[in-house]
């Protein structure tokens, strides 16, 4: 299986105690390269594939998928989920879908109209070139976008069942308006969309909100409220449990930061491109490169200062 590997984890800051990827029983890690993660859910009856990850690595995921499912003794891929519909989380969902075409593609209603696009399409594939060159230098690997589609819409509180499990869906907006969080019941495990943050160190979250504050609240709420034994961060995997509800919290502080951090700046008379900078050279930290393409970030760093400045709950 290939594997991204953790030496050098810029995500370490737990200590080597703790495994960010030690999901309870049923949950593999399935992703290939860097990038966004993906996760295999095996229930009792049938299988669910959260996310996909980058166009770039979409045949490696495949195959680690193909992999597990030999391992389990399983032949089929029955669900994929999606998280929303940013490049680096349902990129490679082409690649999945020739090799399961019976898997049926899950997401929320503003996730299967944005997919629909022609433009939308176009620009996932650009970004999805950029994040090949920058990882894979010189890769043939095709970025494709046709399969990019959502088959069945869900929506808060709808339930998938995967025999005596079943995932539930909650749907939590702010980083965009179709962004939905999974729950994988009865083990508890809640596997948040970015509108509830990144975790990038012991004290520090990021806020990738580039849709609204005040919805990101309300998916706070929602995830807080659900009381998870364990909970899934993107781009991360597993926090601590003791961390778990210091971390809601960490969230909510991070964002009135923000919120606070842009006013200011309005407030100095700066446009919204000095601002982005500003933004940029405040949070942009060197190592975030193996996660994310600088042209990405940017762009949601723009989003982001001007969701801030729109915020009304602080």
């Amino acid at each position: 299986m290939i594997c991204e590997k953790n030496e050098d984890d810029i995500f370490e800051f737990f200590g080597a105690e703790h495994d960010r990827f030690g999901f309870p029983e049923g949950v593999y890690r399935m992703t290939s390269m860097r990038g966004g993660e993906t996760y295999l859910i095996a229930g009792s009856e049938k299988t669910a594939l959260y996310d996909c990850g980058m166009a770039y690595c979409g045949p490696y995921t495949a195959a680690n998928i193909k992999e597990k499912l030999n391992e389990l003794g399983r032949d089929k891929l029955d669900y994929i989920l999606l998280s929303h519909s940013h490049y680096d989380h349902m990129g490679a969902l082409p690649y999945i879908k020739r090799e399961f075409p019976e898997a049926i593609v899950v997401g929320s209603a503003k996730c299967a109209r944005i997919l629909s696009r022609p433009g939308a399409r176009e620009a996932i594939g650009e970004l999805g070139k950029t994040a090949r060159e920058l990882y894979t230098p010189g890769s043939s690997v095709e970025i494709i976008t046709d399969g990019l589609q959502v088959d069945i819409v869900a929506g808060d509180g709808d339930v998938i069942s995967l025999g005596e499990e079943q995932v539930r869906v909650l749907e939590t907006k702010g980083h965009t308006d179709c962004s939905l969080t999974y729950a994988v019941e009865p083990m508890g495990l809640l596997i948040c969309s970015e509108s509830t943050g990144i975790i990038e160190s012991i004290t520090y979250v990021n806020t990738p909100i580039l849709k609204s504050f005040d919805d990101s609240q309300i998916s706070l709420a929602k995830c807080r409220e659900y009381g998870a034994e364990y909970i899934c961060l993107p781009h991360f995997g597993l926090l601590p449990k003791h961390m778990n509800e210091k971390y809601w919290q960490m969230f909510e502080d991070a964002c009135r930061e923000v919120i606070g951090f842009a006013r200011d700046l309005e407030k100095k008379g700066q446009n919204i491109e000095e601002m982005t900078r500003s933004y940029y050279n405040k949070y942009w930290n060197p190592k975030f490169i193996k996660e994310q393409p600088v042209e990405a970030y940017m762009i949601n760093a723009e989003a982001t200062v001007k969701a801030a400045l729109k915020a009304e709950y602080c």
